[in-house]
């Protein structure tokens, strides 16, 4: 059974920073681009940064560029999300998933919902003074 589990979520001040991890059980994340996205009540989920399966490639939503870093360690099975210098409008649940490279970051400039799989079941990130 394929699981992907997040952690690191909080409540942080703004200006602050977080580090997410998303690991995975039942598979090995070797072969998956790993997709990271963020919810608010009432919205749609959002892509914010994806990885290639490698680790080579990145990407991120313009709303996150310069701030957030994607990282992995496939020894590990695990991916990172490192969030710095955190603002209010980040404050969502953020939710890691699987996908093949073909919906990573060397074929899109930000992941989508519809591309992803095995969704994990979500760490809130909440920012706020």
């Amino acid at each position: 059974q394929l699981q992907l589990v997040e952690s690191g979520g909080g409540l942080v001040q703004p200006g602050g920073s977080l580090r997410l991890s998303c690991a995975a059980s039942g598979f090995t994340l070797d072969y998956y681009a790993i997709g990271w996205f963020r919810q608010v009540p009432g919205k749609e989920r959002e892509g914010v940064s994806s990885i290639s399966s490698s680790g080579g490639s990145t990407n991120y939503a313009d709303s996150v560029k310069g701030r957030f870093t994607v990282s992995r360690d496939n020894a590990k099975n695990t991916v990172y999300l490192q969030m710095n210098r955190l603002k209010p409008e980040d404050t969502a649940v953020y939710y890691c998933a699987a996908g093949p490279d073909s919906a990573g970051p060397d074929y899109s400039d930000y992941p989508h919902v519809a591309d992803f799989g095995a969704w994990g079941p979500g760490t809130q990130v909440t920012v706020s003074s």
